[in-house]
């Protein structure tokens, strides 16, 4: 499988969205910017959303959705920039609503039930327009938030927590059949999924376990966000390995796809005609790569 760099020059990229055009939306969560990158490479600054722009997907009225998780400290070593902590100004995560023509936005939501959003990072919409989105916490060195997922209506009049406590959730995504959400914690470097009875509605979890656990990966690999393929197979971006692990349903053996030079991986979407034109973000480096997918993802339901 050939990997094709379609552009450098990003500052810390992540949540992308192919589009129909040929375009790739994404944010630079350094620059603070939902951006464009075009089919030859160059790079459109759509928005200046300020704080740290971290998942996007595009909503039932075609407007972006933004998961903001505040902002970042950031450092840089042997040519990977990376995260490393919560910075002075920080106020609070939030979810923004963007309008990809104008670069007009506003915040939808930035609480729930009174406690703010800490560090909302990945996102995925529903049949009914509704959507999921993870808050990771924020951290420095002296503590690390519990974090959660929520459900939220597009039109800002409706937003719940679905489940908590959970640590660092970040990834997320529905199956084919919008049955089952699946959330990838980061620090754990494990896969949970949850049976869907209703719009942000989950059946109770076991009494001993926070949902139905798919994989916990080995040795030191945390986890990012994730897409799924048309199979139901969850393809969940892999940092510190550098690439894209592929997690079947139910068990068996974790198929990996490495993306060289770049441990900070961060996410794959799918796109085109087939659906198996594949975009990575490669963050540590400000890369978006372009390959040939293996088998088909599945096609969003407000697709770009």
């Amino acid at each position: 499988m050939k990997l094709t760099k379609r552009c450098e020059g990003l500052d810390f990229p992540e949540g992308p969205i192919a589009m129909a055009d040929g375009s790739v939306i994404l944010v630079e969560i350094r620059r603070q910017t939902l951006s464009r990158v075009l089919p030859d490479g160059n790079i459109e600054v759509i928005a200046q959303l300020g704080g740290g722009p971290n998942g996007a997907a595009i909503g039932p009225d075609g407007m972006v959705y933004v998961c903001n998780n505040g902002g970042f400290l950031w450092t840089q070593e042997d040519g990977i920039m990376r995260p490393i902590g919560t910075p002075d100004d920080y106020v609070s995560g939030s979810i923004q609503r963007v309008d990809p023509a104008t670069g007009r936005f506003e915040t939808i939501y930035d609480s729930c039930d009174g406690q703010p959003l800490r560090g909302p990072n990945d996102i995925v919409f529903d049949a009914q327009g509704g959507f999921y989105f993870t808050d990771l916490g924020k951290s420095n060195a002296e503590y690390v938030h519990h974090g959660a997922f929520y459900y939220a209506l597009a039109d800002g009049s409706r937003i719940i927590r679905v489940h908590a406590p959970m640590i660092t959730p970040n990834g997320i995504g529905l199956s084919p059949d919008d049955k089952t959400v699946h959330v990838a914690e980061t620090r754990t470097g494990r896969v949970w999924s949850f049976d869907l009875i209703g719009p942000g509605e989950i059946a109770p979890p076991p009494f001993n376990m926070p949902g139905r656990l798919e994989v916990t990966l080995p040795e030191y690999q945390l986890l990012d966000s994730l897409a799924v393929q048309a199979d139901g197979k969850i393809c969940v971006a892999t940092l510190m390995r550098g690439g894209i692990s592929v997690v079947p349903i139910g068990g068996g053996a974790v198929d990996f796809i490495e993306v060289p030079g770049d441990p900070y991986i961060t996410n794959i979407c799918f796109g085109g005609a087939d659906m198996r034109d594949a975009w990575i973000t490669a963050s540590g480096t400000g890369c978006l790569y372009h390959m040939r997918w293996p088998s088909p993802g599945h096609r969003l339901h407000f697709n770009g």
